[in-house]
């Protein structure tokens, strides 16, 4: 995945060390079971690898992934790409998820009642979602 310069180091709750192969680890481990044509969100990510873990926190680490994370399986809570402004060419996120099936509206938004994956072992308890948690790039 070629990026461009990234922003600060976010800080995790309860001083989780996001820069930490573990960390980072616990994050590529569920994404890389996310089947092609299907999508987590980072705050759904978050939530399901719980305390220490935000959606930002998982965004900052999804910057790190290397050819074996199914990176682009990750987008934000409306539906969208956010990799625009990290990653070149800056559509090249929302073109490998079409790729894989999944389709966008004009808005750049995919239906995520029909898109989004939650490993089995969650579904149980209800959907994990994050509706209303916020673009980290204003999308």
């Amino acid at each position: 995945m070629s990026k461009e310069g990234s922003s600060a180091r976010p800080k995790a709750e309860g001083g989780a060390d996001v820069n930490s192969r573990d960390y980072r680890e616990r994050v590529f481990a569920v994404v890389r079971r996310i089947p092609a044509g299907r999508v987590m969100t980072y705050g759904q990510l978050a939530e399901i690898l719980g305390q220490g873990y935000t959606a930002r926190t998982v965004g900052f680490v999804m910057h790190s992934a290397d050819e074996t994370v199914p990176w682009q399986r990750v987008i934000n809570a409306q539906g969208a790409c956010s990799t625009g402004r990290v990653i070149v060419p800056p559509d090249l996120q929302q073109r490998m998820l079409v790729s894989e099936g999944v389709v966008f509206d004009a808005r750049g938004r995919c239906d995520l009642s029909r898109y989004r994956w939650t490993p089995e072992e969650y579904e149980a308890g209800g959907e994990v979602g994050d509706d209303e948690q916020p673009s980290l790039f204003g999308d």
